[in-house]
């Protein structure tokens, strides 16, 4: 009888796909089709309620890139970038850097103490620095009263100035130590012989950290960036505790539109519009990031 050989040794190639089905199902119930929905509900002009769906085709989208509102908040969006992502990733490499070199006593706490803001939900964190950043009786303000700084004692949060660099200084608490998280993880794999090496050569610290720590966690900063990006992009929640798009709209940013076209104004069409292209701009920054990291590792190899 003739040997009958497997294409593929072991266990069926199917098997996996059959662990998979049930986080699959969930998957194309919950996300996938909901995306769908939202994306053909962008083509009518609907209020939610009514069974009257009207056709308008592109309508919605060019209202939408018409719209200062959405150009508005759309460009606070961009500079809660910085203060969720390249900020965070800063402090996150400054402060990975100091605690992986060296032995620290208590580096477990550290550790956990700096990523707990990422654990806390994001409405309990815009509630406790509303409270923060309460002009009359808040910390930061009483502290300010009492080393003599009154004048910068304001409504951080009421300010026109200050609201938005308000806001995103909390996204940075939130983030920072996801980021230094990551890092640590990723410096694990760095060999300590580079380090030798290059002290050996005379490089000093910063030169180490910029030509062996950072090319060294290229993959860890790709994530970083993607999953801050996305936090800075679709934040709501803490926009939503904190100012409410406010004062007037200088804190406005597209989730909160978002919330505001389909559930104060029930204009669900055009609110599924500005998802769906804050969904595309979300998915063009992410394969861009992740194609910068695909030829950086081939780079390196």
């Amino acid at each position: 009888m003739a040997n009958v050989t497997k294409k593929y040794p072991g266990e069926s190639r199917w098997k996996g796909w059959w662990y998979l089905l049930p986080a699959l199902l969930v998957y194309l119930l919950f996300t996938f089709l909901p995306i769908l929905e939202t994306i053909r509900s962008s083509f009518y002009q609907w209020d939610g309620f009514s069974q009257n769906k009207v056709w308008i085709g592109l309508g919605n989208y060019v209202e939408l890139f018409s719209d200062p509102k959405f150009h508005n908040a759309l460009r606070n969006n961009l500079i809660f970038v910085i203060f969720y992502s390249i900020i965070p990733i800063l402090i996150g490499l400054f402060l990975a850097s100091m605690l992986s070199r060296r032995p620290i006593p208590g580096f477990a706490f550290f550790r956990t103490a700096l990523f707990l803001p990422q654990v806390i939900s994001m409405v309990v964190v815009g509630v406790i620095w509303r409270w923060m950043f309460n002009p009359t009786f808040g910390p930061i303000n009483s502290l300010l009263r009492q080393i003599g700084l009154d004048v910068f004692a304001i409504s951080w949060l009421g300010d026109f100035t200050w609201a938005l660099p308000a806001v995103g200084s909390i996204g940075t608490w939130v983030q920072y130590g996801f980021c230094m998280v990551l890092f640590l993880a990723g410096m694990q794999h760095i060999q300590d012989e580079y380090y030798e090496a290059a002290s050996l050569d005379g490089a000093n610290t910063f030169k180490q950290f910029i030509h062996i720590t950072v090319p060294g966690l290229r993959s860890e900063i790709a994530v970083a960036l993607v999953t801050t990006i996305i936090a800075a992009l679709r934040v709501f929640d803490l926009v939503y505790t904190t100012t409410k798009g406010g004062p007037g709209e200088t804190t406005m940013v597209t989730g909160f539109l978002i919330y505001r076209a389909a559930f104060t104004n029930n204009r669900i069409g055009y609110a599924a519009a500005i998802a769906t292209v804050l969904t595309l701009i979300i998915l063009v920054i992410s394969l861009f990031i992740r194609r910068y990291q695909q030829q950086g590792s081939e780079e390196s190899a």
